[in-house]
């Protein structure tokens, strides 16, 4: 067995350096992050003018991390796959399908999320009452 590390403050400062390194990649590289970043801005937003409860903002926060966690986590399969298999593999090509569709996964159930917090609001925007 390993021999265990000692706490220190300056590898736990590190490790949020290279974390933060790595979010920074992610919305550098991936295209599809600008569209989560977009999303992003709509719904801090929406939710301040709508002035959604406390547990709707746990909510969409929740829902959020879903989508930024998944694409984070797509695009570290990506690039272990492209670095592993830098040619045509048939099963890291399913492996970076599979992350994709966590992706799409997390992103409707975002907009399902969204779509229940925002529908009462929009219902009374509509009314003329909001």
């Amino acid at each position: 067995m390993a021999e265990r590390m000692p706490f220190t403050l300056e590898k736990r400062a590190l490790s949020f350096r290279y974390a933060w390194r790595g979010f920074v990649h992610v919305v550098r590289s991936q295209h599809n992050s600008w569209i989560h970043a977009l999303a992003t801005v709509v719904v801090l937003l929406a939710g301040f003018l709508a002035g959604v409860s406390r547990l709707d903002w746990a909510l969409l926060l929740l829902a959020m991390v879903a989508v930024w966690s998944a694409e984070a986590l797509n695009t570290a399969v990506e690039t272990l796959g492209d670095a592993v298999a830098p040619h045509d593999n048939k099963l890291v090509g399913i492996a970076k399908d599979v992350a994709a569709g966590a992706v799409l996964i997390a992103a409707l159930g975002s907009v399902g999320i969204a779509g229940l917090v925002f529908s009462p609001h929009l219902a009374r925007l509509v009314r003329g009452a909001w």
